[in-house]
């Protein structure tokens, strides 16, 4: 059973985002055969995320996966995007807060997500912070040139601030 799902689950992957017909095909035997399985479920929330902008049929996708798997690094990264997307702020901090205490997940991607949350609050300070705090996960170059460029664009949004004259001064 086990190799006939993750079969069917990498077929799914595989044909994903480019051929939806043949990965949903895909995904729904993987289901089939594993209705818990948490990367299918996974991957179904981002279909729903990514692809149909369905964010609450994909928070049920997600939270079913997180209920089969707990400690799975994959889903609370995906989940995240899609709370944030559909406005869950509150929901998306206590995600992430708890996916930085899973054991193995890329904390740098996390930090990120962080970061978005308080730059969609437009507390623009914090949100800079978190990614100085992803900086430090980081250990590939495409990451921290990603950090380095969303630091760039978010101290761009931030409102400047405006010199005072001095009495007297024209």
């Amino acid at each position: 059973m086990t190799l006939t799902k993750n079969k069917y689950y990498f077929e799914a992957l595989d044909n994903y985002p480019y051929s939806l017909p043949q990965c949903l095909e895909a995904l729904n035997y993987a289901l089939s055969y594993d209705p818990e399985d948490a990367d299918s479920l996974c991957l179904m929330g981002r279909l729903h995320t990514e692809i149909l902008n369905d964010y609450e049929t994909a928070k049920t996708y997600f939270e079913e996966a997180m209920q089969s798997n707990i400690n799975n690094i994959s889903t609370p990264k995906y989940y995240i995007h899609c709370l944030l997307n559909n406005e869950d702020y509150e929901e998306a901090e206590k995600l992430i807060e708890f996916a930085l205490k899973i054991k193995g997940i890329d904390k740098a991607n996390i930090l990120y997500w962080k970061s978005l949350l308080f730059e969609k609050r437009r507390e623009y300070d914090k949100a800079l912070e978190q990614i100085k705090e992803a900086g430090k996960f980081s250990y590939n170059k495409n990451m921290t040139d990603f950090l380095e460029a969303r630091e760039k664009f978010v101290k761009d949004k931030m409102p400047k601030k405006k010199n005072k004259k001095k009495k007297g001064t024209k």
